[in-house]
């Protein structure tokens, strides 16, 4: 009974905020391109607020940890949320610089772009890597894989929410490089 409501609550505070979809390219489209970025930031700011807030909660309800375990587990999370969300802010400014710089993105930002993000993905997979060993000393190893397959799926639904708002790339103008 627990797992469906916890399901329910996951999905519901995740999509609260409706997505914010790219509009068509109107006569100024400037302004148009700096109210999406700002909305943009606005939404991607509202969805990490809420989540982080709500990562906690949904965590503690899922994992239903004992006594024991919660006084092991707590401690070890706090130092890894603190590391985690610096590199969650790197990743925040790369989406911003990409919605500040749609449609007119020139093909060496974009890839400059998609090597800091798989810089920052790199990292997060070492900072799991770091923790999953950390918490390994003081749980089960069921209980912290338990633990790092729902962080998964948390970090799923955020990165979905985040993605909803962004501009498609596809609809971006190809700049030639200069000659």
């Amino acid at each position: 009974m627990t797992r469906p409501i916890l399901l329910l609550t996951m999905a519901f505070s995740l999509f609260a905020l409706p997505p914010l979809r790219a509009q068509e390219q109107a006569p100024n489209a400037d302004s148009v391109i700096q109210e999406q970025s700002s909305s943009v930031d606005s939404a991607i700011e509202v969805a990490r607020a809420g989540m982080q807030a709500d990562r906690t909660t949904i965590i503690g309800a899922a994992m239903n940890f004992n006594e024991n375990e919660g006084a092991a587990f707590w401690p070890i999370y706090r130092q890894y949320e603190r590391e985690r969300s610096t590199l969650d802010d790197g990743r925040v400014a790369v989406i911003k610089e990409y919605t500040k710089s749609y449609p007119n993105l020139s093909s060496s930002d974009a890839k400059a772009m998609a090597e800091r993000m798989f810089e920052f993905d790199a990292r997060l997979a070492e900072l799991k890597k770091k923790y999953f060993k950390k918490f390994n000393k003081v749980l089960p190893a069921l209980t912290v894989t338990k633990f790092f397959q729902l962080e998964r799926r948390i970090d799923l639904m955020m990165d979905m929410q985040v993605e909803s708002s962004l501009p498609p790339l596809t609809q971006a103008k190809y700049l030639a490089p200069p000659k």
